[in-house]
């Protein structure tokens, strides 16, 4: 057996071994042989039908549903295997993360998030995955909830904010941990962190 197909097999071996569904990448395979030829392996295996190609250089092998068929990863998921890829942190920004929160049902063509890691679009579909270079403050939020809050908040505006939303963000907040709103809302603007207030007082 060539070499080649020597890791070829391996390759195969990995992406079989792991929940349907999970994202590859050449560089998941970097253990087994040098990129140009896992690269050339993944290909082989995406001619064959065996994984589904994303987008350049991302891979997966989708989840099968007896309805849909082929259930492929999310642009959320995609964006979160990215980040872990390249050890980067991501937060969530403007329309997607009022969609996220479900403040919005605008579902955003270009899903934008803020990174420490490198600025960059990637193509999936017909939709787009932005990565936006940000500072380190941008990203320090602890809170699952409320980071993603304060993002959404400063896409819809100070005194913009209406009495609903400001009502479903309260009550989207005191499902978050109070320790992390308490260290979060340092994070904020002010007129933020009035909003914030609410949701621990």
């Amino acid at each position: 057996m060539n070499l080649n197909k020597t890791i070829e097999k391996k390759v195969l071996g990995i992406i079989r071994d792991s929940p349907k569904g999970s994202i590859f990448f050449v560089e998941s395979f970097l253990t087994i042989g040098n990129s140009k030829a896992v690269n050339k392996a993944l290909e082989r295996l995406t001619a064959k039908g065996i994984i589904t190609r994303v987008a350049q250089g991302i891979y997966t092998c989708p989840k099968q549903s007896s309805l849909l068929g082929d259930v492929m990863p999310s642009v959320e998921e995609i964006a979160v295997a990215i980040a872990r890829r390249d050890k980067a942190r991501i937060v969530p920004t403007g329309v997607f993360a009022l969609n996220a929160l479900g403040l919005s049902t605008q579902v955003p063509v270009n899903v934008v998030y803020l990174t420490d890691g490198a600025a960059r679009k990637i193509k999936i579909g017909k939709r787009n995955i932005v990565f936006k270079k940000t500072t380190p403050k941008n990203l320090s939020a602890k809170g699952n909830i409320s980071k993603l809050i304060i993002q959404a908040l400063k896409s819809i505006g100070n005194d913009k904010v209406t009495a609903e939303e400001e009502k479903q963000i309260i009550g989207l907040l005191k499902k978050e941990k109070r320790k992390n709103i308490e260290y979060d809302i340092i994070l904020a603007p002010e007129w933020i962190r009035k909003i914030m207030r609410k949701a621990i007082e």
